[in-house]
């Protein structure tokens, strides 16, 4: 094989492991949706790739038809133009077709909204994400003395002080200073709202497969069960501002002793419990990030 071969096939098996590989975090040349986390987030992506089934020969078969109408109806191959005005089977296809490729999304659709907008009747843990401009506050509600703290984006100068200096695990403008902590395997549900005098934002967790809206004077719920430990990263889907794009979400799914830990340390000393955490998971390289080795 020359260069040129050899290059392709290596350009393009790139792109293939970008999408295979466990994607917490936007990845070059990712072509699929992050890794799934949640039966939500497994739900979005079948729904994604069921539509490519559709779209695909959808899109090509346009394509064909004008390159069909161009060549042959272009005015040196066909100098007297048709007469022709209505075409009763065209006309039905084309209106019945549409309607029934629409129900086809539809229905799978209404299923994945009634699943991910459905709260279970008994959460585990229940939290509040409370956006400002342009941050994220966050408040252990269900937990007695249960931790309330600010998640603003990690800023380079400080990465040595949060023990974050590994930019492929902590990624600029995605690194928080305060991760939000959650126990694997648990149903959470989180209330999410913005400041009575702030602007709307969203929370938005692709891994999660959840993104809802932060109203001011108004609470939304959503809920979300992690299914494997690592850290995931989202951001701020509504913009809200000059620093839209320097609002983003960390979400670290820890094991239930640790969580536990983290969160009878955090009550008194949130620094302290964050270190000892990242220590803990570092250390033993239980948690997973996109770009991984």
């Amino acid at each position: 094989m020359n260069t040129k071969a050899l290059a392709a096939l290596a350009f393009c098996s790139g792109l293939l492991s970008a999408t295979s590989a466990l994607a917490d975090q936007p990845h070059p040349w990712q072509l699929d949706l992050q890794a799934a986390a949640t039966s939500l987030a497994s739900e979005v992506r079948w729904f994604n790739h069921y539509t490519l089934w559709f779209i695909v020969p959808i899109t090509l078969f346009v394509l064909a038809l004008l390159v069909i109408v161009s060549v042959k109806f272009r005015r040196s191959a066909n100098p007297v133009p048709s007469k022709t005005s209505h075409n009763t089977l065209i006309e039905v296809v084309w209106t019945v077709g549409p309607v029934v490729i629409l129900l086809f999304f539809a229905v799978p659709s209404f299923q994945i909204l009634t699943n991910q907008l459905t709260l279970p009747e008994k959460p585990d843990l229940t939290l509040k994400a409370i956006a400002t401009q342009w941050k994220w506050s966050y408040e252990y509600t269900s937990v007695e003395s249960g931790p309330s703290f600010d998640s603003l984006i990690l800023e380079d100068k400080d990465r040595a002080s949060y023990g974050k200096e590994d930019k492929a695990a902590y990624p600029r403008l995605l690194a928080v200073d305060n991760d939000l902590v959650i126990p694997v395997g648990k149903v959470v549900r989180l209330i999410v709202t913005a400041d009575p005098e702030d602007v709307i934002h969203a929370f938005a967790m692709p891994s999660f497969g959840i993104k809802i809206d932060a109203v001011p004077g108004r609470m939304n719920e959503t809920w979300f069960k992690a299914d494997r430990e690592g850290l995931y990263y989202g951001q701020c889907s509504e913009l809200c501002g000059k620093d839209h794009a320097f609002m983003p979400i960390a979400i670290r799914v820890v094991s239930e002793d640790k969580y536990q830990a983290w969160l009878a340390a955090a009550a008194t000393d949130l620094s302290g419990a964050n270190k000892a955490l990242l220590a803990a998971v570092d250390g033993s390289k239980s948690v997973d990030v996109a770009g991984a080795n």
